[in-house]
């Protein structure tokens, strides 16, 4: 390999990692970021932003293009507000998944989207628990689906782990730490569902999570992940 092939190749790969973890400039990116960092958890926020830079992975590799196959403001929007439901100021009144697609979908439209985009963005955080439906309802669910599986590092799926190397994953979790993800997440859900009967259904994940919690002191997430690609 030649002096000046190296220093080519040592020169593209700052500009990769800043590609990798860029997020969309616009005043909708903007506003979404001013609405869940003051009301999330750090480590909640960061698996949210996560969830966008690693379901653009996943795009890239079905083939799918922003502006093309799906909107990247939306693609965004539904990703880092997908966990909207467990924020500390919501009302906590259904279901964390539920709750979260509302406040996500009101939030668009006061800023001019239309109902299409809002309820496109309202199915994917709706969804987004629901293996087996969620790809069955278009793109953005796919997306934030899997977005949120690779971030869980296997137990939700592993359909596309193979999208983000070791090399790219370091990059990521160095601008955005994950911050013990999985016990902070499961707190919040957990916490949240306590609050109503209504947030904590049978069979449904804030309903399990917190029945697991009251009887083992754990949930089965939490056990799972501790061997999953992440560790927490």
């Amino acid at each position: 390999m030649t002096g000046s092939t190296r220093k080519t190749r040592n020169q593209a790969a700052p500009e990769a990692a800043t590609d990798l973890i860029a997020l969309p400039d616009t005043p909708l990116t903007g506003a979404v970021v001013q609405l869940i960092k003051p009301v999330e958890s750090p480590s909640v926020f960061n698996h949210s932003i996560r969830t966008y830079l690693f379901a653009r992975l996943v795009a890239a590799r079905l083939e799918l293009a922003a502006g093309r196959d799906y909107e990247d403001d939306l693609l965004f929007a539904a990703c880092t507000m997908h966990d909207l439901g467990v924020a500390s100021d919501g009302p906590h009144t259904q279901r964390f998944e539920v709750e979260g697609a509302d406040r996500a979908a009101e939030f668009l439209v006061e800023r001019g989207r239309s109902e299409a985009d809002a309820d496109e963005v309202w199915q994917a955080i709706a969804l987004h628990t629901s293996s087996g439906i969620a790809e069955r309802r278009g793109t953005l669910c796919v997306l934030v689906r899997e977005g949120v599986a690779l971030d869980f590092g296997g137990p939700m799926g592993n359909t596309y782990t193979d999208v983000l190397s070791d090399e790219q994953a370091d990059v990521v979790h160095a601008a955005y730490p994950r911050l013990e993800m999985v016990r902070s997440l499961t707190d919040a859900i957990v916490a949240q569902a306590a609050k109503n009967p209504k947030n904590g259904p049978r069979y449904a994940i804030p309903g399990e999570f917190l029945r697991e919690r009251e009887a083992f002191g754990r949930t089965r997430m939490e056990h799972a992940c501790g061997s999953s690609r992440w560790g927490n």
